[in-house]
């Protein structure tokens, strides 16, 4: 696929990063040379230096004959600007523009044919809100992703010292859940996986990925770790997007919220804005004083959100040594993130990672619904809807016993209608079905892509 990437901050490096890996034709245009140096000297893409808002500069880079167009320049008017120039003078079939307003997103008319021609939206403050949101609601869990608009949940947690599945043989672990609709997918210990042969044991410490219904989910991860008290106090450092809007969302659902800003004015403004039952508090999160006299011992949850890695890990790690029951902290650097993650950091979460979780499902082939990066991107799972019939697909008509996956990949789950359905040897795959599959490496993706693209037959 030919994709064009206009502005090379943060977001644009992230993704040319992600979809080059993939053997997609990459050319990222911006305006400043010591960006597109860094792009170039690390990874097989063309740059073009330039202004993505002019006309001649998308001709040089290839608009002509692109395939999709993804306009993440930090100003949003740019992008909306480039989307209109790309559908109107270059025709290139798909446009999605990264917007941080959220009031764009509720006006559907600028969006269209008669607006600025976007396709989709991506936003990573939203996309980074909704998941910090899942990891509070789920306080065992390392991660949480979902899927069939929020019906099957893939959890991704670790195994502790009293849980039941301790000691069980990998071959025998769907046992422990009689009563649940879900059931584990893969086991992972330091970071390589265990695998079903004679010494497949699960002991404590290592990390289980589980996918079920939503409903079930929440029992079936307390089974895999000893339950902890629900969340009910938050503080949270850094007043930005993410701070502000996780803020509130936590405090309308009845969260005692704490949010600490260094600004003034941006306090000031926090305070404004923000439900009443949110504590603002001046200062920073790395002053040990105010953390104590904020009680930080009593917290059940520590956000470090601010924009600056170093900080969100030192006051990560501050809050931890208080007696936060546990800290999560935003960390751009993937080495970093992987780094902290599972130390006393309990979460580093990848702003990248759920960018791309968000932008892959338009990237991937064959009618997929969702895409969602699992352990620090190495892994994906994506939802996937089966077309045709046994005449023109390779899934459709066919056991999941009978289709060809990549090594280690797995058809976890169908969701057909309003059924969840955990995915046995013997289960059929009819067409409409909602297919999740896991893979355990993204390399392995095209093919299961190619699994669900239909013959020319189908039309």
């Amino acid at each position: 696929m030919k994709i064009l990437i206009v502005g090379a901050g943060r977001v644009g490096t992230s993704v040319a990063e992600n979809l080059v890996s993939e053997q997609n034709d990459i050319t990222v245009i911006d305006q400043r040379p010591d960006r597109l140096a860094y792009l170039h000297e690390r990874f097989d893409l063309r740059t073009v230096q330039g202004d993505g808002c002019q006309p001649s500069i998308l001709k040089q880079a290839g608009a002509d004959d692109a395939d999709m167009l993804i306009a993440c320049v930090e100003q949003d008017s740019a992008n909306l600007v480039v989307c209109k120039l790309a559908r109107q003078i270059f025709n290139v079939p798909r446009r999605i523009a990264r917007i941080r307003s959220p009031e764009i997103p509720e006006m559907p008319e600028l969006l269209g044919e008669d607006g600025f021609c976007i396709d989709s939206l991506i936003s990573p403050e939203r996309s980074v809100t909704t998941y910090l949101h899942s990891l509070i609601e789920f306080p065992e869990a390392l991660q949480v992703v979902e899927f069939a608009e929020g019906r099957v949940s893939v959890v991704t947690v670790k195994v502790g010292p009293k849980s039941p599945l301790a000691g069980q043989s990998v071959r025998h672990m769907d046992a422990v859940f009689p009563d649940v609709n879900a059931r584990l997918v893969d086991v992972q210990r330091n970071g390589q996986p265990v695998t079903q042969g004679a010494g497949g044991i699960i002991t404590p410490g290592d990390e289980v990925l589980l996918v079920g219904d939503t409903r079930h989910a929440r029992r079936a991860v307390r089974q895999l770790h000893e339950a902890e008290k629900s969340v009910r106090r938050v503080m949270i450092a850094g007043g930005g997007n993410i701070g502000m809007r996780l803020a509130g969302d936590l405090a309308d659902e009845g969260y005692s919220v704490r949010i600490i800003e260094r600004d003034q004015s941006r306090c000031e403004y926090l305070a404004a804005q923000l439900p009443s039952n949110v504590l603002v508090l001046h200062g920073n999160g790395t002053d040990e004083a105010l953390l104590e006299r904020e009680n930080i011992d009593e917290m059940d949850t520590w956000l470090a959100l601010t924009s600056d890695d170093e900080d969100n890990i030192m006051s990560s790690l501050l809050a931890k040594r208080l007696g936060a029951r546990k800290v999560i902290a935003l960390i751009n650097r993937q080495a970093y993130g992987e780094l902290m993650q599972g130390s006393h950091i309990d979460i580093a979460v990848s702003p990248s990672q759920a960018t791309m979780s968000e932008l892959l499902r338009h990237v991937r082939r064959g009618d997929v619904v969702a895409v969602h990066r699992l352990r620090q991107g190495k892994a994906e799972a994506l939802e996937a809807v089966a077309h045709g019939d046994r005449s023109n697909s390779k899934v459709v008509g066919r056991r999941v016993s009978d289709i060809r996956l990549p090594r280690g990949a797995a058809i976890v789950t169908l969701v057909r209608g309003e059924e969840i359905i955990m995915a046995e040897n013997d289960t059929l795959i009819e067409s409409g079905d909602h297919v999740i599959v896991f893979v355990p490496t993204r390399s392995q993706m095209a093919k299961v892509e190619k699994l669900f693209q239909v013959s020319a037959s189908f039309f």
